[in-house]
């Protein structure tokens, strides 16, 4: 067992703080006014696939005393005591965030090295990526190891990522901790003890950043300024996303495609799975399910489908077959130490693997996607990459290159799916000129949003995991993955109507909406649950549609500073003790004035909690008093929804596909409230043009009684020539744009009618059509500022 010990020197050099103890040395390096470093000997020259960037080191005071040395910047304190070494992280008013265990603080031994840190008083944990169990993690403990995770219940750990980062509350503030280190780590958080939690790695190396903020949002921008945010996706995969275990041969994947456009259900993309390999091996198409692939593609690209297909990194061990014989002579694949390429179990029986950690390779993996993308492929989803093999270990002496520095599969298992996204990606952008491709991967790691979305693995068909997927997806928004979902309807198992129908009502308002089945289970198309869900659901989808333009606006903030759309209510209620509650902790906001409250099928009451403030009913405007729980009735079409008081919702028109234009009205709902605030993103949705100032952003703010939308930021000729304004809320009799008086019309709207008596014979309620009486303003959409006041 080796410790710190106490402090002998310690100099200021151009790399940091070197502190030299009676054990060990270690390294502080101050990166930003908020964000600390801490590292053992050599772990700043170790190649991280998280940190994007070369640090640079921020200016801080330095004050020395017998027992400390204090370093302060204007946002954060770090006391390190001389003896024993440990380390105090406080607020500059003093306040402590965390600090060491004195009496244990760092410790390698046996198990690694591990960080104990004192438990404060009510201190609180949040995130760590893809982790079941409730929002606050607080005496609980986990470990990060990408799995297989085959049949997980709500309460497996490890799943599908890794993602050794959490936001932490302290005496009502926050900080966080990222553990930069790839191989297997263990966070505990008071599990078992009253004393303190700790994180540790097998590997023996000490590398964290420690983060200060006001905020979780705080905590969340420096996080991913350090890991890296992700690029704006083709608002294509915004859209609905039909997927099947699979659909084949290629007269069943067109006879889908067909179904959803004579249904009028709005879709924009459609998945190949394993099926359309030829005896599943990788980049090859199967001779007799799809003989001719490039028609099949075509005509999927006519009807107005995206077509994305299923990549495994198994290479079959085969003579003959071109990937595998060009993988031998390129020297693409893990081997032993003694030179032996290794031999895993996947779908085409035995298998080499790619050693993604090495450039040529990701170059050569590149270069087959690069082939597919030029037969109009645009999407890649990965898969098995944990890596998987058939649900046995992957021995961990393998040997890869970790980009020249050497290293075995322990240090490598966690970032695998992640650099065979980061391959992917770099295919099909090279196939797809000028074009946003869409990566979706089910294993990754921290700065894997910068590369691919994820979606939440093989779930089931049932309750439990309707309401999980609502809680992992916010867990992992809270983490730094902005791009995120889970299979509707459930991967295994058989959904029921009522089931179905809630999900799909959940996944609307969730970043990633794709639906899944698995097969042998019943077909899980829309209109496979009878008529009236079939109805249900086309209203569900068109409402999808018509919120693209906010969902859009909300990842154009996710590349700006980490926010992810679907937040939970951590990020602005976090001093309000109910968002905890195990009834209450699923619900999460869509931006900031969204509130979705998912809840099981069969469900016909259903208790809510509202934070403080006032919330309008979305479905018909009645107004609720928050800080409090709400009992609130239910038809079995619909789930609760809430604005807040001040929102500002943009949308559109209903379309079938993002390729069929608008009617180029944008509709703008705003909610009386004292004050609300948005940012209106739109560009093209599909080139790389919007870096070079092709975009169009619009700064938007409500002030009780007059709203304002600022001049037009960017190039892009906007798709709206005209702002349709629904008032909510409101009691103003006239109104003035731009100080021009202007008359208020009436218009019939209400969202989500009561589905009763449903009768298949007769006509069936659109429960997007207008029902209501609500006063609406037609204004003209021009770049220049537009400023609305309302008087009564």
């Amino acid at each position: 067992m080796k410790r710190p010990g106490s402090l002998i020197t310690f100099a200021e050099t151009i790399k940091g703080i070197e502190l030299n103890t009676t054990e060990v040395k270690l390294l502080v390096q101050c990166i930003t006014e908020s964000t600390f470093r801490i590292s053992s000997p050599g772990a700043s020259e170790k190649h991280s696939y998280s940190v994007t960037d070369q640090i640079h080191l921020q200016a801080y005071t330095l004050q020395d005393s017998d027992q400390n040395i204090l370093l302060s910047t204007s946002k954060l304190k770090l006391l390190i005591n001389k003896a024993p070494v440990r380390f105090k992280f406080e607020t500059p008013d003093g306040t402590v965030l965390s600090e060491d265990d004195h009496g244990l603080g760092i410790i390698w031994d046996e198990d690694g090295v591990t960080n104990y840190k004192t438990l404060q008083p009510g201190e609180r944990f949040f995130g760590l990526g893809q982790k079941t169990g409730g929002l606050d993690k607080a005496g609980k403990q986990y470990r990060n190891w990408n799995t297989d995770a085959y049949g997980y219940t709500p309460s497996t750990d490890p799943l599908y990522i890794s993602c050794p980062f959490f936001i932490g509350m302290s005496h009502a503030r926050y900080y966080g901790i990222f553990l930069n280190n790839h191989s297997e780590t263990t966070f505990n958080f008071g599990a078992a003890n009253n004393r303190f939690s700790f994180f540790q790695a097998r590997d023996g190396i000490l590398d964290y950043f420690f983060f200060a903020g006001l905020t979780p949002a705080d905590i969340l921008k420096d996080y991913t300024l350090l890991t890296g945010r992700m690029s704006l996706p083709p608002l294509w995969s915004l859209g609905f996303q039909q997927c099947r275990y699979s659909y084949y041969p290629s007269e069943d994947i067109t006879r889908v495609a067909r179904s959803f456009r004579e249904k009028q259900l709005p879709v924009d993309v459609i998945y190949f799975d394993i099926h359309y390999m030829q005896n599943y091996k990788v980049f090859t198409w199967h001779e007799e399910h799809f003989p001719k692939p490039e028609d099949t593609i075509r005509t999927l690209k006519e009807l107005n489908f995206h077509p994305v297909i299923i990549l495994d990194p198994g290479v079959k061990v085969e003579e003959g077959y071109d990937v595998y014989e060009e993988g031998l002579a390129g020297d693409v694949f893990l081997k032993y130490p003694d030179g032996v390429p290794y031999h895993g179990g996947a779908w085409p029986g035995w298998c080499h693997f790619p050693d993604f950690t090495r450039a040529t390779v990701r170059e050569w993996w590149a270069a087959n996607v690069e082939k597919f993308a030029h037969m109009g492929i645009e999407g890649f989803w990965n898969d098995m990459n944990e890596p998987a093999v058939w649900g046995h270990h992957v021995p961990r002496i393998l040997e890869f290159d970790m980009e020249g520095q050497g290293g075995t599969h322990r240090e490598a298992h966690n970032i695998y799916g992640m650099q065979m996204a980061r391959a992917t990606l770099q295919g099909a952008k090279s196939g797809m000129v000028n074009q946003r491709p869409f990566i979706l991967t089910r294993a990754t790691f921290s700065g894997g949003q910068r590369d691919s979305a994820v979606w939440t693995g093989d779930n089931h068909a049932n309750n439990e995991h309707l309401m999980l997927g609502a809680k992992l997806v916010a867990g992992m928004g809270l983490s730094g993955f902005p791009f995120t979902g889970n299979d509707i309807g459930g991967f295994t198992g058989d959904a029921s109507a009522s089931l179905y129908r809630r999900w799909i009502a959940q996944a609307t308002f969730q970043p990633l909406m794709r639906a899944h089945s698995m097969i042998n289970s019943k077909q899980a198309e829309p209109w496979s649950f009878g008529e009236e869900t079939l109805e249900i659901v086309r209203n569900y989808l068109e409402l999808r549609y018509k919120i693209l333009p906010h969902l859009y606006s909300l990842f154009y903030e996710a590349t700006q500073n980490g926010m992810p759309p679907v937040r939970s209510l951590l990020f602005e209620y976090g001093n309000e003790w109910k968002i905890f509650a195990r009834s209450f902790e699923h619900q999460f906001m869509l931006g900031n004035d969204l509130l979705v409250c998912p809840i099981e099928s069969e469900i016909s009451i259903a208790k809510v909690y509202l934070p403080k403030g006032k919330w309008y009913h979305f479905l018909n405007d009645t107004l609720y008093e928050g800080g409090m729980e709400h009992f609130v009735e239910l038809q079995h079409d619909t789930i609760p929804l809430f604005v807040k008081a001040g929102g500002i919702l943009p949308m559109q028109n209903t379309v079938q596909h993002t390729n069929e234009p608008n009617d180029g009205i944008l509709r703008l709902h705003i909610y009386f409230g004292s004050e609300g605030n948005y940012s209106f993103y739109e560009d093209d949705g599909v080139s790389y043009d919007y870096e070079n100032g092709k975009f169009a952003l619009r700064q938007m703010h409500l002030n009780t009684n007059q709203f304002e939308i600022d001049k037009q930021e960017g190039q892009f000729i906007s798709r709206y020539h005209a702002a349709r304004l629904y008032i909510h809320g409101f009691k103003a009799s006239r109104v003035e744009v731009n100080g021009n008086a202007i008359n208020i019309s009436k218009i019939n709207f209400r969202f989500m009618p009561a589905i009763s008596n449903f009768d298949p014979y007769e006509a069936y309620p659109d429960a997007l059509k207008e029902i209501q009486d609500l006063p609406y303003l037609d204004i003209e959409y021009t770049k220049s500022t537009i400023k609305i006041i309302f008087l009564i």
